[in-house]
């Protein structure tokens, strides 16, 4: 489903952190099949795959992201081994006001890659941005509209900010990390998978 062709092809930006960029990686028809089979989120926050129920589509998708290929173009894009990395995947389906604030990834991340799966984006808020400083939304390398198909990766660095301005609605997308260690990895989806379980007991959580 994935073009992989598109993503070897789009060149990466190295400053100040390595990243890059890239629409259009699903078809039409593929985009709309997996629309149809997303996961029937109903609340905020990030979900892993664990949680969830998803149609033969979607499946698909996910077995794209886990693909040697994949990983190969990946760690070639970015200098480093993903080879001995455990993948963690995870979904999310709604956005918070709160959601958004810019941040880096933890330390245990080494490269995150973000697919959205949205109708295309005609809001303000929720448009992902590459930022040069930690306390400035508006200090834009790039920004992304989460238009279904958009592909954004980047490499973790300590400088790797990034954020959106606010925005409260369906934002779909899957988020797909390369960890540090298994520890790292099941740390992050306990955690993940905890929150879920609590959200389902309790929707104000």
């Amino acid at each position: 489903m994935l073009d992989l062709e598109a993503i070897r092809r789009t060149r990466v930006v190295r400053e100040p952190f390595a990243h890059f960029t890239v629409s259009d990686t699903l078809s039409a028809d593929a985009l709309a099949a997996i629309r149809a089979d997303f996961p029937a989120i109903t609340h905020p926050g990030i979900f892993p795959l664990s949680e969830l129920a998803y149609g033969p589509a979607f499946a698909a998708l996910i077995e794209d992201i886990r693909s040697a290929d994949l990983e190969a173009i990946l760690s070639e894009k970015f200098d480093v081994d993903l080879s001995d990395r455990p993948l963690m995947i995870t979904v999310r389906g709604h956005c918070r006001a709160s959601d958004g604030r810019i941040h880096t990834d933890s330390t245990s991340k080494v490269v995150t890659c973000l697919l959205y799966l949205n109708e295309p984006w005609a809001e303000d808020g929720g448009r992902l941005r590459l930022l040069r400083d930690p306390d400035d939304i508006d200090s834009v390398i790039v920004e992304v509209p989460p238009d279904g198909g958009t592909f954004v990766a980047f490499r973790r660095t300590d400088n790797s900010w990034h954020g959106h301005k606010p925005f409260e609605g369906p934002r779909r997308y899957v988020m797909f990390n390369w960890v540090t260690s298994q520890a790292a990895h099941d740390r992050e989806i306990g955690r993940h998978r905890l929150s879920a379980r609590l959200k389902r007991l309790n929707p104000f959580v």
